[in-house]
This record gives structure tokens, sequence and C-alpha cells, in this order.
């Protein structure tokens, strides 16, 4: 199909949100869409493949490659930070982890920034309408939407010793985090179907291309946004070594994500303007929330050996690979089929927070990185993630230039608190670990070991190790107030035909995985964008510790 030099919207980033946003846009054949991706297609079959994870979140030809700048809380370290650079995003190369949040993080949008429409209620129709879950349809479930969601169902005796020790251990148990009660251990859902992959590329975009009204192009680095006044009209882009330009009608859609679009709105002109000028970037609007209030969820792994040969660690051995590669292609199960991280949840590692402010992934293997080999130990690793730390960052420009990488300080462990509250998920993990269900299979705890005990000793250890658990959001966040980047309907504050639509409109990172939301997001942003009204709210039943919510 030949790409025209103007259509209706054109949408820079085929990630998550993008691809949602170009199929249902294109759903009426009056909008003609363009999505431009910097990536290539999807066609890697690990990408495909849900234990191919390992071998596609790093892999340097769909991936940004990105990493943090110095970090002074963590003993100058950098952290890598990998981002999905092919088409379908982040949602391509990450674990596939299914999680809403919790909805209190939503309501907290809305009370907290003034963003009326945001509460769980007025997500929850668009959470549902995304997803086409295996659990069938339900107040907090959706049964026929495009993204496939599935339930855990790796058989291993770890997790059935990991949900019997939130039970005895008192931190809880659920059978379903994202369903009338979010809090305590599970067996997570993850975005998959049919034992594979179900990216927003797989989900949402791929049925859309064959609509005569929608074109996407691939490999497309976006320059700049092109304005006209006060109103952005199109972009420019280089393909293939030739420097484009395209037009919109309508609107210019930046889904970047939470690096690239602040970054793109900071070389076209729009951003803290001393910042600006210090690159000889002409000012268009000095706009100083751009590129602030970057969080994410730091995380910490503990391992420990496991006595009994129950791990996932054979699957090392070549002729066992084989067989499981073999078991995938010809019915797609087996533990190909497995994202690895089938438990976890939500917790709290103290009593003085009002909802769980740790999670935890849970994998029936231990790692070990051999240069860029992967290397799987007879062992298991508990991870705990920071939910909502008071630490925030800011991404700023290196150059005029958008091949060069921007500058990223998370600022993670910052405050006081966030060292506590890690140190305490220490301390919650061991507690988990030691209960009667793990005794015929716990071994010795070999990360960070029993040797790491007092307070400082463990914080110290925290900030060694430390690192991502790839969910940077907020740069761009909606509010009214002079930080604010976006209103409540992802316009960009003093720009006409120009939206954020990712997660870096957060004005505050949730309680669980990105993914999920981000989905959503581009969801409620195709009703806004096209002018259909919203969904009517909806007010599920839920229990958040122990109490029924009204």
């Amino acid at each position: 199909m030949k790409k025209t030099e103007i259509v209706d919207y054109v949408i820079v980033g085929a990630g998550s949100a993008g691809c949602v946003l170009a199929n249902r846009l294109t759903e009426d054949p009056a909008n003609e869409v363009l999505i431009v991706e910097a990536g290539p297609m999807d066609r890697d079959l690990m990408i495909h493949i849900p234990a191919g994870v390992y071998k596609v979140y790093k892999d340097k030809r769909i991936n940004w490659n990105y990493e943090t700048e110095d970090e002074p809380e963590l003993f100058e370290r950098r952290v890598d930070m990998p981002r999905g650079k092919v088409v379908g995003g982040s949602s391509s190369i990450n674990s596939m982890v299914y999680m809403r949040g919790h909805p209190r993080d939503y309501d907290r949008w809305a009370s907290e920034f003034g963003l009326e429409k945001w509460t769980y209620a007025q997500c929850l129709p668009y959470f549902r309408r995304c997803e086409s879950s295996d659990r069938g349809s339900n107040e907090w479930r959706g049964g026929d939407g495009p993204l496939g969601v599935s339930q855990a169902t790796l058989k291993n005796p770890l997790f059935d010793a990991f949900l019997q020790a939130g039970e005895q251990s008192g931190q809880g148990r659920t059978d379903d985090s994202n369903g009338f009660k979010p809090e305590g251990v599970a067996r997570l859902d993850s975005t998959k179907k049919n034992g594979r992959r179900s990216s927003a590329a797989v989900a949402h975009l791929r049925p859309a291309l064959s609509r005569p009204n929608l074109w996407l192009e691939t490999k497309a680095l976006v320059h700049r946004i092109l304005f006209e006044g006060n109103r952005a009209v199109g972009i420019e882009y280089d393909h293939k070594g030739v420097r484009h330009t395209i037009h919109a009608r309508k609107e210019v859609i930046l889904c970047g994500g939470a690096i690239n679009t602040p970054q793109l709105l900071m070389l076209s002109g729009i951003g803290p303007a001393d910042h600006l000028r210090r690159h000889n970037i002409d000012v268009l609007l000095d706009l100083p929330g751009v590129g602030q209030n970057l969080q994410d969820h730091a995380k910490i792994d503990l391992t420990f050996e496991c006595t009994k040969p129950v791990t996932i660690h054979n699957i090392n051995n070549p002729v066992r690979k084989l067989m499981a590669g073999m078991q995938w292609l010809i019915n797609r199960s087996g533990i190909a089929a497995s994202n690895i991280w089938e438990a976890g949840g939500y917790v709290s590692g103290n009593a003085d927070v009002d909802h769980p402010n740790l999670q935890y992934h849970f994998g029936p293997f231990g790692v070990e990185y051999v240069g860029d080999k992967i290397k799987l130990d007879q062992a298991f690793v508990l991870q705990a993630d920071l939910l909502r730390p008071t630490s925030a960052g800011h991404i700023e420009l290196k150059s005029a230039s958008p091949a060069d990488k921007p500058a990223m300080y998370f600022n993670y462990l910052a405050t006081e608190s966030d060292r506590r509250e890690l140190v305490e998920a220490v301390q919650m993990i061991r507690d988990l670990i030691n209960q009667p269900a793990f005794d015929e299979f716990r071994g010795r705890e070999t990360t960070p070991g029993l040797d790491t005990s007092s307070h400082a000793d463990v914080e110290k250890w925290v900030r060694s190790t430390v690192a991502t658990d790839f969910h940077p959001c907020a740069t761009c966040r909606m509010g009214n107030d002079d930080m604010a980047v976006v209103d409540g309907e992802m316009k960009v504050h003093g720009i006409e035909g120009l939206r954020v639509v990712d997660a870096a409109v957060m004005p505050m990172i949730v309680s669980g995985n990105l993914n999920a939301p981000t989905q959503m997001i581009g969801e409620r942003a195709a009703d806004f964008i096209r002018g259909i009204p919203q969904m009517s709210p909806e007010h599920a039943r839920f229990s958040f510790n122990g109490d029924a919510a009204p």
C-alpha cells in the first residue's frame, strides 16, 4: 500500500498504547492513520515464544538499550534500562505479567491531581474492553477484548509452596490479583493466548493492518514534530536514510513511552526553556514539566538454593531445550509456553500503608549471567518491587540530535522511606521463604546470604544491587498545575492537535506492572480522540485489607 503525504492522525510509536490507538481509530473507515515505529517488525520467533523472553528483552536489534546516568544512592552505579524498539514496543520483549495496579492508585489520581475522570470505576470498563481473559467475563474481567490474558498453569511444587507460605506467613493469598481481592500472593495472569505472547502488536495492530485506512512505517526515526503557529500539523522522520514529512489533518499523537516521548517534545521545542536553549533548540513553548517526575519500580532479588531437582534449571540441557521447543511448535504447550514468572502478588511491608507497597514475582529457577549468556541454577528466586517510590527523577537531552540517547536520572532510593521499605522487603521475603511450606525445598540463601542481617548491611546490599523492573513512567503527567504536561484527555497544554498517549501521562506510578494500564490508557484515549462518550463507570466489589470496599 502506498503511503499518502497527509492523513488524519499520525501516531508516533507502535508500542502498547500506539497499537491500541491504531486499531480503535481505524475502526472508523473515515479516519486515515499512519503509525511510525523506530524499530522493525516483530518477526523474530523468540518474541512470540513466551519462554523466549530472556532471549529478546536485551536483544540489541529490537531494543533501545538505554541505561541511567550514575545513580548517587546506588554508589554511582548505572542501571540498564531495556525498552522495546520493535513493533509492539516493550509488550514484545517484557515478561508478560498482567497486573493493573491497585484500584486505590487510580482513585488517588483523581483526588490528588484533580483528574476527576480517572477514578478506578471509570478505568475498569476500559480494562475490561481491552481484555479477553481465560477466566471469562465478570464484573472485574473482560471476555471478548483483543488482548489475550491467561492465568498461570505451569505445574511446579515450588509454586504450590509459595502460595501456602503466603497463607502461613499472614501475608495473604488471593485467587485473582486483578479481581475482588487484589492483595496477597497468587498465580499471576500474563498476556498470552493459546501458548503465544499476546503483545499489543499481535492483539491490536496486526488485525487492523488489513484495513485500507491504516499505514505502518517501520525503522523510521522521528526527528521532530511540525507546527503551524501553536498547532501540531505533522512530523519529520528518517527512513532508510531519506528525510520524509507527513502531515496530520486532525492530530499528532505521541506514543513513544516515558523516555522517547519527552525527548521528542524537547527536540521539537516543547519543554523547559532554559534546557532547550542550552542545546540551541528554538523554544516553541516553555513547558517545565516535560521530562520531569520520572518514576520507576526499583526491585531486589533474593535467591535460595533448592534441595530438590524440581526447578526448571534442566532446560539448560540442549536436548531438553530442543524438546521444549518442539513441544511448543507442535501444540503451543510445555515450559516454552510459560513466561516463567507465574506467581507473585501484592503485600504490605509495614502496618502504615493503606494498601500494599510491595509486589512479588516468584521464579522456580536461579540465574547467573556469564557474559551475554544466561545460566539457570537449581534454585528459586523471589523478587520484590518498591511499588510507590517517593523518589523521582528526570530526563534531559544530551544534544539536539534525535540519534543521541537522552540522559536519565531516576534518583533511585533518594529518600529514606524508599530505602527503608526495600530493607523491609528483604525481611518479608525471608519470613515467607522460612514458612513450613518451603521446608522440603529450602536450601541456603545465596543472595544476599544470611550474613547480611543488620539493617545497615541489608541497606548497603540493597543499594549495591537494586535494579529496575522496567516500569519508567510519568514524565509528561496529566494534570492542571504548572508541572503538568497534558490535561485529563491527554492533550498537550498550550498546543493544539497534539496528545501524549502512553505511560508518560501517568501522574503517579501505579502499584503494579505498567503494560495493562498503558493499554487501558490507549483505549480511553481512543474514545476521547473520536469524541465518543466515555463508557459508564463500573463500581465492582473489592476487598481491601480484608474489608469490603464501599
